[in-house]
């Protein structure tokens, strides 16, 4: 192993006043590490389409008559751990498969694995674990909606392989990220519609957007070792990419809300995360990398302003 002492059992791309340091035993902080719990934007990511997705089905359920208030809470709370689980499972994995890119790499070399803190093999059964409480989670759900989460499997696996083959990784990224459009929609009523596929297609337009503002952060040693990313490949043009992502995002999300029957209240909402997109193209600079950072994180307002919209179509579209 490495001689760990210069970074302090803390990773230099996380705060390290967080909860994981404060609360959990000193031994269990490579594993926090791993599983990016004390970086919760990744799963926060990862859950808004599942509620996005779920919450639009219930406003599309109420004039199908099988609309059902301890479904949709139930649905919401399986969710958020299957979110935990499954982005820290990832996050493990893309660190394993990442695990000599890491070294090279300024932001990433202190994550437990190049750092020394864990072992491939202790990373591997920690994978494990985490996929256990993942699939515990998927089997609450119905068959049609178990056999969707687990086609989902195979995305998962690709994507860290995806920045060796291609100059859209975060395509990729996408299509694993926003999986949770489909699984909503599919856990409340059993099937997939048009509606759920163009919410699908947003988040992707979506985690582009987004995860292209974060990339510019590593652009310099991706370049130097080799790493490919829509943030090298779309360079000074990046904001006149982000219009067009963040616009087709919406487009394709009014769509479907239209299809699914959501009422102003959600319109309203999107309009305001229409905001919150020209509010992050307005101010990115992609040469300050703490300031894509803060654009890239303020993606989570961006998924709660959404929900929260069609939470309260669906409040005051019920009988």
């Amino acid at each position: 192993m490495q001689d760990t002492g210069e970074f302090n059992d803390r990773v230099s791309d996380a705060p390290s006043d967080n909860w994981v340091y404060r609360i959990l035993p000193p031994w269990l902080w490579p594993y926090a590490q791993l599983a990016r719990w004390d970086r919760p934007i990744g799963w926060e990511l990862l859950m808004w389409p599942c509620f996005w997705s779920a919450t639009l089905a219930s406003n599309a359920a109420i004039g199908q008559g099988l609309y059902s208030g301890s479904l949709l809470v139930s649905h919401l709370f399986l969710y958020f751990i299957g979110a935990v689980a499954m982005r820290g499972a990832g996050c493990t994995y893309n660190d394993l498969v990442d695990h000599e890119i890491d070294m090279e790499v300024a932001r990433t070399r202190s994550r437990p694995l190049p750092s020394g803190r864990v072992t491939r093999a202790r990373a591997k059964i920690f994978i494990g674990i985490q996929a256990l409480v993942g699939l515990f989670v998927l089997l609450q759900f119905n068959w049609f909606t178990v056999f969707l989460g687990l086609l989902s499997l195979g995305i998962v696996a690709l994507y860290p392989y995806a920045k060796r083959f291609t100059d859209w990784p975060q395509f990729y990224l996408g299509l694993a990220f926003s999986w949770g459009a489909l699984m909503g929609w599919a856990g409340i009523l059993g099937g997939l519609s048009f509606a759920a596929l163009l919410l699908y297609a947003a988040s992707i337009a979506w985690t582009i957007g987004y995860d292209t503002i974060y990339a510019h952060q590593d652009k310099e040693d991706d370049e130097l070792i080799g790493v490919r990313s829509t943030a090298r490949l779309f360079g000074d043009k990046t904001r006149q990419w982000l219009i067009g992502l963040y616009g087709l995002t919406l487009m394709l999300m009014f769509a479907a809300f239209a299809l699914a029957g959501a009422n102003l209240i959600a319109f309203i909402a999107l309009f305001g995360a229409a905001g919150m997109f020209a509010w992050q193209i307005v101010r990115l600079d992609i040469n300050d990398p703490a300031q894509c950072l803060a654009l890239f994180k303020s993606n989570n307002r961006v998924g709660l302003t959404i929900f929260l919209g069609l939470f309260f179509s669906l409040l005051f579209a019920l009988p």
